[in-house]
């Protein structure tokens, strides 16, 4: 059986070079016969604003709601967005405020300060773009959007394993190296990984 994998790219720019590994990534993995589908939040048409925190349930727009469907049949999440101040752009927060909901991602346990982790048996992959070295981003600022995302909502969530890969420096890089960067993306999706 094909695995099923969903790419989620959390740029707000069409133009950016974060599609051109989308894409790079989807190629790869459906040669190899995987399942792909994609959400582009760019796209999606949805309030980001988590307004009552976890007081009031806003209703989710449809578009979040095809989203999370797409999240749930997939085997695979591959996560595509830059590194901006040190974390995600504020789209791709506004998602997962929105989205990974208590009874939907996660459930808390009643008089327990342990949770029950709804999304158990999904894997993960963090594709990220910065204009600074990965090393220098993980040695030097402590990598937070990865342990934002990694840690502090995928694997808190029941997600596991979930794989980095950073890519940069984009702002000086050359043709032939982002060529390179989208065939190292491309092997990524035609491992599966």
């Amino acid at each position: 059986m094909s695995k099923k994998i969903l790419i989620i790219n959390g740029h707000p720019n069409k133009e950016a070079f974060n599609f051109g590994i989308a894409a790079a990534y989807k190629r790869g993995a459906e040669t190899s016969g995987a399942a792909v589908k994609e959400v582009i939040i760019a796209d999606l048409k949805f309030n980001p604003n988590l307004q009552f925190g976890y007081q009031k349930r806003i209703d989710l727009e449809s578009d979040l709601k095809e989203a999370w469907e797409k999240i749930k049949w997939a085997d695979h999440l591959v996560w595509v967005h830059p590194v901006w101040w040190g974390g995600l752009p504020a789209i791709s927060k506004g998602f997962i405020d929105r989205l990974f909901l208590p009874g939907f991602a996660f459930k808390y346990r009643e008089n327990s300060v342990w949770w029950e982790k709804l999304l158990k048996g999904k894997t993960a992959h963090i594709i990220t773009t910065m204009d600074q070295p990965g090393w220098y981003y993980w040695l030097v600022y402590g990598r937070p959007s990865i342990n934002q995302l990694k840690k502090s909502t995928l694997e808190f969530c029941g997600v596991k394993p979930v794989r980095t890969t950073y890519i940069g420096v984009v702002k000086s890089s050359s043709e032939s190296l982002r060529k390179q960067w989208l065939r190292k993306v491309g092997q990524l999706g035609r491992k599966q990984k």
